[in-house]
């Protein structure tokens, strides 16, 4: 059964613009920003009083926010062509929700950057709200204060402005409380965005595991390499139903095709071409945001020797992806503590202070050899809740094991000595033919550690009636090896 058989709200709004949000960084500080750089500058709408950082931490933290809207970024509204291209439908709620929300960290020498996903749903503490999904930190903020405005007999447009800065303003404190960075500089495009940017660039490819054919969103597509225009590719990275692992699977597909569109724009002739550039500009004039802060100038500087194999695209861990809160809404749970220690160590390389590696670095499988169902699932979804990514997630078909064992190439591995740790100091034994670095997890009816039954202190896995593991995928990067293929 698909994972989100039983979410209907997830992923309710069509798009997911995380592609079309960081395609405008890049396009913006490479040869877009070389050309014609004071016009395209001068087009962009700019916005102030975000209470931004100050770049203090040696990076340039930018938050890059996908808007559901049906205008463009003057507010004014799409023509009926266009919204007809969009195959979007009608915006039943104004494009309050922010449905796409990336935080982007970029070195100071410009050398690499990492861009890490924050899912739409994620359960988290809004200020001035209390509890709510992240993506209504924007909307919600901007309605109250909307209607507090208007109340007061300010005009229509002046509370529309006043509202949706501090929806703005409640989005960057929301993020920065949950992942621990002050954000710098923000970014925000709208639906039309990722169409006009996608098709500038003549297509980008992208490569499916399976065939696939979704209605609701529109993919249609064939199994294997293909090449996508702007309608076809919304369709692909707005799919939530039929997909393994849900709203990660689809930020997955986003992110390949985010990655593989900063390769093609780099490695191109897009750059030298100026009708090519000519579309970029009309895209990025009508559909992109910006602070008043940012120096695109000096950003372009700063990123002249970034390349597409030194992009990283990562997503936050999820403790419960099938959470519930005690009103009935579907969420995804997340562990703020969890979520601050796991983007540290993505974007500083810090390993949490214990001398070993970061969790993040380290792909486990794991195998239940016990009589208890679900249990390695259990074990997995804690060890992602810590930071860990795993692999295979399966029942044991080894043969009886009477106790809990991690297996490595040798019992002094480290990747394998922080697995055994983090699961509650379980035994390390070597494993005969199992490369280096590669870690096996084997829980047998003894283990009472994380996710067991024992063992779920301080782990709230009762959100749901079988919490589902959501180990989080292999990093991404956009190298020059092709498309990687996803489901």
């Amino acid at each position: 059964m698909p994972l989100l058989s039983r979410r209907g709200n997830l992923g309710r709004y069509p798009l997911r613009v995380l592609a079309a949000v960081v395609s405008v960084l890049v396009l913006t500080v490479t040869g877009l920003g070389w050309h014609s750089v004071d016009q395209l500058v001068s087009s962009i709408e700019r916005i102030g009083n975000l209470g931004l950082g100050g770049n203090a931490d040696g990076a340039t933290d930018i938050l890059m926010v996908g808007i559901d809207s049906r205008t463009d970024a003057h507010g004014n509204s799409l023509s009926a062509d266009e919204l007809a291209m969009l195959h979007a439908g009608d915006d039943g709620e104004g494009g309050l929700n922010t449905d796409t929300i990336v935080l982007i960290r970029v070195p100071n020498d410009g050398s690499s950057a990492v861009a890490i996903s924050i899912p739409r749903d994620s359960y988290v503490d809004i200020p001035g709200i209390g509890m709510g999904k992240i993506n209504s930190a924007y909307g919600v903020t901007k309605f109250n204060a909307q209607q507090k405005l208007v109340d007061q007999g300010v005009t229509p447009a002046e509370a529309d402005r006043r509202s949706t800065l501090a929806g703005r303003q409640a989005l960057v404190k929301t993020v920065a409380n949950l992942t621990g960075i002050t954000v710098d500089h923000y970014a925000e495009v709208g639906l039309l965005g990722f169409v006009l940017l996608t098709d500038a660039v003549g297509g980008v490819d992208v490569c499916l595991k399976n065939a696939v054919d979704e209605p609701l969103s529109g993919a249609d597509f064939p199994a294997g390499e293909q090449r996508l225009n702007g309608a076809q590719a919304l369709s692909f990275v707005r799919q939530r139903h039929e997909l393994p692992r849900g709203d990660l699977d689809r930020i997955v597909r986003q992110q390949v095709y985010m990655a593989q569109l900063v390769h093609q724009v780099l490695s191109a002739k897009v750059l030298t071409s100026p009708s090519r550039l000519g579309e970029l500009s009309n895209a990025v004039g009508r559909t992109v945001v910006l602070d008043d802060g940012w120096d695109v100038l000096s950003f372009l500087h700063q990123l002249q020797d970034l390349s597409g194999g030194q992009v990283k695209f990562e997503t936050i861990p999820v403790k419960d992806l099938n959470g519930w809160t005690d009103n009935g809404e579907s969420v995804v749970r997340v562990d703020p503590p969890a979520v601050q220690k796991y983007v540290a160590q993505v974007v500083d390389g810090d390993d949490g202070g214990n001398g070993g590696p970061a969790p993040s670095s380290i792909t486990v499988d794991l195998y239940n050899a016990s009589g208890t169902g679900g249990l390695a699932g259990q074990a997995a979804q804690a060890l992602a809740g810590k930071g860990f990514r795993t692999g295979v997630v399966d029942n044991w078909i080894g043969g009886p094991i009477q106790s809990s064992r991690v297996l490595a190439a040798s019992g002094g591995d480290p990747k394998a000595r922080a697995v055994a740790a983090a699961l509650g100091g379980l035994p390390v034994m070597a494993e005969s033919g199992m490369p280096e670095g590669a870690v096996r997890v084997v829980l047998a009816s003894d283990y009472a550690g994380p996710g067991s039954a024992a063992g779920t202190t301080g782990l709230d896995f009762s959100t749901s009636a079988t919490a589902t593991p959501v180990p989080p995928a292999p990093p991404i990067d956009a190298g020059t090896n092709g498309p990687k293929c996803v489901n």
